[in-house]
């Protein structure tokens, strides 16, 4: 092997080790920091941060991916792409100044804290000069970088590299009218009873089956662990230590049972990362829509699915036999698939999920090109609200405070939700089409197929491959509605009668 390949290694090993102690902190932070830790919280982020940032951007490691770019020339091998995903993130990384890192740290970190007790009190006006510096500092790292052919895109190639937003954009065009004819079609048929999903739900029983159906999935506890925060995510500081943290919603019990599902696909992927690229760029998913992919596969085409239920709800039932009594398993099936525009995103169905998706892409893009003032926000959330899915949110806290992402800063995030859906299809298909019992292989509870060919096809291969190149090689096409479509319109026309 290459000296010059295992010094380059040495130095990536520390910076990642740095980051992942940062992402303990933050962790922390969410799970057990009480509220008056967060100037102190922000000082330690954002010293790890312009640590790591200063160490990943040395003249050291420039002259080694100067030397090593022609040392290695096999497109297919681990190492050739170490050296390519290496020098892709140190370009980008060079163009950002340390200080600014370590800036962006303290002020969102002080920004979410702040998310925090505006949600809790419904009141934007508590977050709104937090977001302010958030964006101003999104605009500035813009300004790093050489003009794009959309400011946006310098933000989207953060979690979904090589992607425009012209490209983006071109897909949920495609999308919006299949989704939005559909919506219609069921609209006027009879809507499914559900009343029964939102009973009085016993929290620790839930949390408890939660685990257990994860646990059933694949998820390894010996790896991993759920904990409480006010929003679920997934995070990871090794590939022995990959943790999910979910949350209880007394007016809407189960949607533990659905986050637990989706935050564990996320953290399989990482699980089932090859342990070789552990302290590496090329350690995890390779991008957010692929990461997305895995957690809407299990959280929706595993976990809302009829031979899913067929095996579960037995034993949910015995678990709650009062909130279930009279309720069959189809009858659960399809009240957990019922479609209904709704405030939350994530507790959105499948059909109208994307919507809300593509509400927050015209929003964040918007706010990049200064287009939105920030005080505006809450009335032009409201205002998009009503024009894409007819409902207008009663406070702040179930509108433009919902989710905690523009408190840490990740703006060109939301689109990687939606283009997780259509990958998680794409993939489906394909998965079914090699896996040709699958659906008796749900009914039963087994998931060792499923999760193996995850495992061969995506998982194992971390960040070696670009997002758009994997899903090319798994499924023969790059990302694409048409799957998806085929889908929704397969499940919805089942469950309502189209």
């Amino acid at each position: 092997m290459s000296g010059k390949l295992d010094q380059l290694k040495e130095i990536l090993g520390e910076v990642s080790d740095v980051y992942h102690a940062a992402s303990v902190l933050e962790w922390d932070q969410q799970v057990n920091m009480p509220p008056g830790g967060s100037d102190a919280r922000g000082q330690q982020l954002g010293t790890l941060g312009k640590i790591a940032h200063e160490k990943s951007t040395s003249d050291e490691v420039g002259k080694l991916l100067q030397d090593l770019k022609h040392e290695f020339t096999d497109a297919e091998s681990d190492d050739a792409a170490l050296v390519r995903v290496s020098a892709r993130n140190y370009d980008k990384a060079t163009r950002v100044p340390s200080q600014f890192v370590s800036k962006q740290a303290i002020v969102t970190t002080k920004a979410l804290e702040a998310w925090v007790e505006a949600k809790g009190k419904s009141d934007f006006s508590i977050f709104r000069p937090h977001l302010e510096k958030v964006v101003e500092l999104v605009q500035e790292y813009i300004s790093f970088f050489p003009p794009a052919d959309h400011p946006y895109d310098i933000l989207l190639d953060d979690y979904e590299p090589g992607m425009k937003t012209s490209e983006v954009k071109e897909i949920f065009n495609n999308l919006r009218p299949n989704q939005v004819e559909l919506i219609k079609s069921i609209k006027s048929a009879k809507q499914v009873k559900d009343d029964f999903l939102h009973k009085k739900y016993n929290e620790k029983k839930v949390w408890d089956f939660s685990e257990a159906v994860i646990s059933k999935f694949g998820y390894d506890f010996n790896r991993g662990r759920q904990d409480k925060a006010p929003h679920p995510f997934q995070t990871t500081f090794s590939v022995n230590d990959t943790r999910i943290t979910n949350r209880f919603e007394s007016e809407n019990p189960l949607s533990t049972l659905f986050s637990a599902m989706h935050e564990a696909g996320h953290a399989m992927y990482e699980q089932g990362s090859n342990p070789i690229y552990e302290r590496t760029p090329l350690a995890g998913g390779t991008s957010l829509a692929v990461h997305e992919s895995q957690s809407r596969m299990w959280e929706n085409l595993v976990g809302r699915s009829l031979p899913f239920w067929e095996y579960f709800f037995p034993e949910l039932k015995k678990t709650f036999p009062s909130q279930l009594d009279g309720v069959s398993a189809k009858s659960f099936y399809k009240a957990i698939n019922k479609v209904e525009p709704s405030m939350i995103r994530v507790n959105a169905d499948e059909s109208t999920y994307n919507l809300h998706v593509m509400l927050r892409l015209e929003l964040e893009i918007g706010m990049v090109e200064g287009k939105f003032a920030i005080k505006d926000l809450p009335e032009i959330w409201n205002a998009k609200m009503q024009d894409y899915l007819g409902i207008v949110p009663p406070n702040d806290a179930q509108g433009v405070l919902q989710d905690v992402h523009w408190s840490s800063g990740l703006m060109g995030y939301f689109s990687t939700y939606a283009l997780g859906n259509l990958v998680s299809a794409q993939l489906w298909e394909k998965i079914n089409a090699d896996i040709t019992d699958l659906d008796d292989q749900i009914r039963k509870g087994k998931f060792d197929s499923l999760l193996g060919w995850l495992r061969e096809k995506v998982h194992i291969f971390g960040h070696k491959y670009d997002p758009q190149d994997l899903i090319e090689k798994v499924t023969g096409s790059k990302i694409d509605s048409a799957a998806y479509v085929r889908y929704l319109t397969k499940k919805y026309s089942d469950i309502y009668g189209l």
